[in-house]
């Protein structure tokens, strides 16, 4: 995954602490509004959960883990990143992808949050909610654009699926490319360098996610 597009989707996550701003309701279709409420929401509790001092780094990725699964729909992410290769692997395989998959985003993410934490916090760097539309049947997009003191803003825009009474991100897209595209990309050169096998993957999250242990 490139690094700068990761490092930059963590930030937009943390530069909602009370910063975010929503366009004027009345006009924009009810699903996107409760979307981009959704999106405000999500950040406002990634600051009041993971951006705090003196917390270890057990305790970031447990805290981590939940607002994940609270906020993110990890199962549909984790398959559609394996793309056609989820309906070539065995349900074992299957179930280990998903579950190192989930281990791997919460340790690459609670180490990277670590580093706002205390004075690594830049509160310079906000968040603004710009807009917000319906996407086919069922889906709402949340544009965003991260404010920087010193530099250009960055736009990440967010697409959000209701799971049954709740909302779900599905993908963020920082500066127009998708996070899930890339990942896919990604383990998709894993496993054909691997000679088309899945089990190569698993090999390579193993190692990731007991290096990061």
């Amino acid at each position: 995954m490139n690094r700068r597009r990761f490092l930059i989707t963590c930030a937009a996550l943390l530069a909602f602490a009370g910063t975010a701003t929503l366009p004027s309701a009345g006009r924009a279709d009810a699903r996107s509004e409760a979307a981009a409420k959704f999106i405000q929401d999500l950040g406002a509790r990634a600051i009041n959960v993971l951006v705090k001092p003196h917390i270890d780094r057990q305790e970031s990725m447990k805290r981590f883990r939940v607002l994940l699964n609270e906020g993110f729909d990890v199962p549909y992410i984790s398959r559609f990143v394996l793309g056609q290769n989820w309906l070539r692997a065995t349900p074992p395989q299957q179930q280990e992808y998903g579950s190192l998959f989930e281990r791997l985003i919460v340790q690459v993410y609670a180490d990277r949050f670590a580093q706002y934490s205390g004075q690594n916090l830049d509160v310079n760097e906000t968040l603004k909610i710009i807009g917000n539309r319906p996407e086919g049947d069922t889906d709402a997009i949340v544009n965003t654009q991260i404010i920087r003191p010193d530099a250009p803003p960055v736009a990440v825009d967010w697409r959000v699926r209701p799971r049954g009474d709740a909302l779900k991100v599905i993908d963020v897209a920082v500066e127009g490319v998708s996070m899930s595209v890339t990942q896919r990309a990604e383990f998709a050169s894993v496993i054909q360098r691997g000679g088309g096998n899945i089990e190569s993957l698993l090999q390579t999250l193993r190692q990731r996610v007991g290096a990061a242990s």
